[in-house]
């Protein structure tokens, strides 16, 4: 599943648009298969349609040179790169490092959500999560990116 399914109706796609009038993409980046389509599947019950996946960081980073990316929602624990790795990469490169980024992971603990923060990360949830929150943590990491 390379793309998120089409929504169809008016509002929705309006809701969806950003500031310039284009559809956000959305690159979902998790060593599941699974997961990646339980993201999937809620980012486009609350709106979000353009996504594309990768299955880990160095996936991630082929795919952002591969077209225009509004944000970034990626796993932590991955092979090859993890999600760190990857966020670092991401902030490192000029063409990239303005993308808001969003943490979904199963680390908990306030030493690892500091090391995503510092890394560059916009924002991070903890699995599992529900709609709203990720929609919350969506908007959040939109908002914070605007404001750097």
């Amino acid at each position: 599943m390379d793309e998120c399914l089409p929504l169809y109706g008016t509002r929705l796609r309006e809701a969806m648009r950003t500031v310039s009038g284009e559809t956000m993409r959305i690159l979902v980046v998790d060593d599941s298969s699974t997961m990646r389509r339980i993201i999937i599947r809620t980012l486009t019950n609350i709106g979000y349609s353009d996504c594309v996946e990768a299955g880990n960081g160095r996936e991630g980073v082929d795919k952002l040179a591969s077209g225009p990316v509004g944000l970034i929602i990626t796993d932590w624990n991955m092979p090859e790169m993890s999600g760190v790795e990857f966020i670092r990469a991401v902030r490192a490169n000029e063409q990239t490092k303005h993308i808001p980024a969003l943490m979904v992971t199963t680390n908990a603990s306030q030493d690892d959500i500091a090391q995503a923060m510092a890394a560059g990360v916009n924002n991070y949830l903890v699995k599992p999560f529900t709609p709203d929150s990720i929609k919350e943590k969506i908007q959040h990491a939109l908002k914070s990116a605007q404001a750097a």
